[in-house]
């Protein structure tokens, strides 16, 4: 997450998202090679004379934007402190604070979880059978020899 948010806030460069998220070198270079492996992140030369690796959001990552949103509107809500939410969203087309909301994409009405249900367009392929606590337990107990 911290390396999406860097992506999405303008970092482009390794040294960059290392100095600002702090993760181990190692680590980082793992994280982005994964991003660029998923299609999340493209890896690619910038123009010369540097010639540095720069790591751009793919519209593949672009559409992870309304998640990392709605995790910081998570944030906002329950775990902002007395001073409010340290950062805010300002919607640069009327240049207002945006409080960003799910809504229904044909009625515009606010989206919550209990107002919506899932609709699978195929039934799954394969499902898991059902293991109740009772069997699971006995299992384990057999597979430890006890």
């Amino acid at each position: 997450m911290l390396v999406l948010r860097e992506a999405f806030l303008g970092r482009k460069r390794f040294e960059d998202f290392h100095r600002r998220t702090g993760i181990a070198r190692n680590i980082l270079s793992t994280r982005l090679h994964a991003l660029v492996e998923n299609g999340i992140l493209t890896r690619e030369a910038s123009t010369p004379p540097d010639g540095h690796v720069e790591y751009r959001l793919t519209p593949k990552g672009l559409d992870l934007y309304p998640v990392l949103v709605s995790l910081l509107r998570w944030g906002d809500t329950w775990m902002a402190g007395e001073g409010g939410p340290p950062v805010k969203l300002k919607h640069r087309r009327c240049e207002h604070y945006a409080t960003p909301k799910l809504v229904c994409s044909h009625c515009g009405e606010l989206i919550e979880a209990r107002g919506v249900e899932l609709v699978f367009a195929d039934p799954p392929a394969r499902q898991r059978p059902r293991v109740s606590m009772r069997s699971r337990a006995g299992a384990v107990r057999s597979a430890s020899g006890k």
